[in-house]
């Protein structure tokens, strides 16, 4: 199993914590891979790494911590993934110098109704010309909606291209409740990303292991139903 950069900054983040993080189900005795109930553990499932496009996780404080987080499911089917804790006016110098990488091309995933529109990857013949000759580097912008929109606002994000997805159903997962009908969770979002890369093999991949989390998730949780 290759190294998951959103597990690797929980470690990073709770070693430097200076009390215990607990919370909803904390008492609950999970996986440290998956963080599953034991009982529950998809560790078996976890998939090779196929995606040619890299990630790069920019976090709320906190939700590197949330056992519901769908980001780190990305991390295993993209060796190339990097995360961060978001600070709007000291970030991370590593984050910095990665944005800054002339081998990768940067691109925001957020709705484009919140960017300039010179900003805005319309379709993906745009987002391949902004990538061209580099490694797409896709900036998930990870928390809630709200949180979301305050990092998109930082200062070192303001000149990265921006890529909208936009759903046209009404999001699979049922963990937590979403602020928009069709507002996607971070792994739904990174599925349509890889397709407009033309990453076709791992946007599969991580919709076959999102549903086996998504399922192993919910048989904790008994007052939630899963659709027929």
């Amino acid at each position: 199993m290759h190294r998951n950069a959103i597990l690797a900054l929980r470690q990073r983040e709770l070693q430097k914590a200076t009390r215990v993080f607990n919370a909803r189900g904390s008492k609950v005795r999970r996986c440290e891979h998956c963080l599953l109930p034991q009982a529950d553990c998809i560790c078996a499932a976890t998939p090779v790494p196929q995606a040619k496009s890299a990630f790069c996780f920019i976090m709320y404080t906190g939700e590197c911590y949330k056992p519901s987080n769908t980001g780190r499911l990305i991390c295993y089917i993209a060796a190339d993934s990097h995360a961060f804790v978001w600070d709007r006016t000291r970030p991370d110098p590593a984050l910095l110098a990665l944005l800054a990488d002339p081998r990768y091309a940067p691109i925001v995933v957020f709705p484009t109704q919140y960017a300039e529109a010179e900003r805005c990857l319309a379709d993906a013949a745009a987002l391949q010309q902004a990538s061209a000759g580099r490694t797409p580097l896709f900036v998930m912008l990870d928390g809630t909606w709200r949180e979301a929109k305050k990092m998109f606002k930082s200062p070192y994000l303001g000149n990265l291209p921006v890529l909208g997805i936009q759903p046209t159903q009404q999001s699979d997962y049922l963990l937590r409740e979403a602020a928009h009908l069709h507002q996607l969770c971070t792994a739904e979002v990174a599925i349509e990303v890889l397709r407009l890369a033309a990453d076709q093999p791992a946007a599969e991949q991580l919709a076959e292991y999102f549903q086996v989390f998504r399922n192993a998730y919910l048989k904790g949780k008994p007052h939630l139903q899963l659709p027929d």
